[in-house]
């Protein structure tokens, strides 16, 4: 999309930075948390997840901006960021000072759920190295201006942590467009995060001041309400296929409050049971207004975590490559639905496949 003025990938030395919290999510498979004796080990984190997709599915150049806690835990993290194929660089490395009193690493624990049963996740991240992370952390002027970045993704995870990571985004998104680079933002709204800090209300506060920097602000219906605080009667956290008018009206208000977003993006799920959700998506821009993806109902998923991630890392990617966003909203369908069909929170999927699904190919053997 010409409006978003992306600068020449021959200027830029990522196509793509996150800024964000990278955890080990630790799984217990078909199992239970509470009954589990062993685990499988992931990475992920709402920001990390959209750069990892970029580069893993989609094969752009790709950079993570974090903190860890330099221990063994860390550099198992690190080791499953290298696999992912992203530049390390910016990782922050903390002194650890042998039980995690000063700065540790985020663990996840997370249930897949089935059925009736739905997904548990456990966050144990109090007091994380990337929690800690402030303003003057990081030589933005290098990142953006020396070497170049075509397109920053943060999110609402990462600014609720502190105030500091906060002000780090706050800091992160002035020089970004300082040097013309696209901000993206997932509100990603957890209460659990928000509840000691201030709650809603802060969380409003903390996101309003970010949406100012914003030019592809990504989000689903409960992100905007709680977020930012546009309100629509009749819409839910079960927004279907048939109520995409509604949320344009949420999408209408959230445009003139901002009239620097210049794309608006948001899944649509409807959860029937924990393993069968109906799947779809929705776009805003100012040119196109609101476009919508193939809607999939009764979508089959092995794993729920990260279908929102992937669904904007598809997106994105359809933006910085020059598409329509019709196209674009549809690369980033596909590749949600491709990525809740596998476990972990960070996609398996290929470039290949996210093209064929968003073109209408099914699920027939490819030989």
């Amino acid at each position: 999309m010409a409006d978003l003025n992306l600068r020449p990938a021959s200027e830029c030395r990522f196509d793509a930075v996150s800024l964000g919290e990278v955890m080990l999510r630790l799984d217990p498979g078909e199992g239970r948390i509470r009954t589990a004796r062993s685990f499988r080990a992931w990475e992920g984190g709402g920001e990390y997840n959209v750069a990892r997709g970029l580069r893993r599915a989609f094969g752009l150049r790709a950079a993570i901006v974090t903190a860890l806690a330099d221990n063994e835990i860390g550099r198992l993290v690190e080791d499953l960021i290298l696999t992912g194929g992203l530049d390390t660089s910016f990782i922050q490395w903390v002194p650890y000072d042998g039980i995690g009193r000063g700065a540790r690493n985020g663990l996840n624990f997370t249930e897949r759920g089935f059925g009736v049963r739905g997904a548990v996740g456990v966050s144990d991240r109090g007091h994380t190295a990337v929690s800690q992370l402030g303003p003057g952390d990081v030589d933005w002027d290098h990142l953006f201006g020396e070497l170049g970045v075509r397109w920053l993704h943060t999110g609402g995870i990462f600014a609720a942590l502190s105030e500091s990571t906060a002000a780090t985004v706050i800091e992160a998104v002035t020089s970004a467009k300082k040097y013309g680079t696209v901000v993206s933002y997932d509100l990603n709204y957890r209460p659990s995060l928000w509840q000691a800090i201030g709650g809603q209300a802060k969380a409003q506060e903390v996101n309003r001041e970010i949406a100012a920097f914003i030019d592809v602000m990504i989000g689903n219906e409960e992100d905007f309400t709680a977020s930012l605080g546009f309100e629509v009667e009749g819409v839910d956290e079960n927004l279907s296929a048939l109520e995409v008018d509604k949320f344009a009206a949420m999408i209408t208000k959230a445009a003139a409050a901002y009239p620097n977003f210049k794309v608006i993006g948001t899944t649509m799920r409807t959860v029937r049971t924990a393993s069968i959700n109906d799947w779809g998506a929705i776009a805003w821009s100012p040119a196109t207004g609101v476009v919508q993806a193939t809607h999939r109902e009764r979508l089959e998923i092995l794993d729920r975590v990260g279908g929102g991630d992937s669904f904007a890392s598809g997106l994105i990617y359809g933006l910085l490559t020059g598409e329509d966003l019709q196209t674009a909203v549809e690369y980033g369908a596909a590749h949600g639905a491709l990525a809740m069909t596998t476990p972990g929170d960070t996609t398996m999927a290929t470039k290949a496949e996210v093209l064929k699904l968003a073109g209408g190919g099914g699920a027939r053997v490819d030989r």
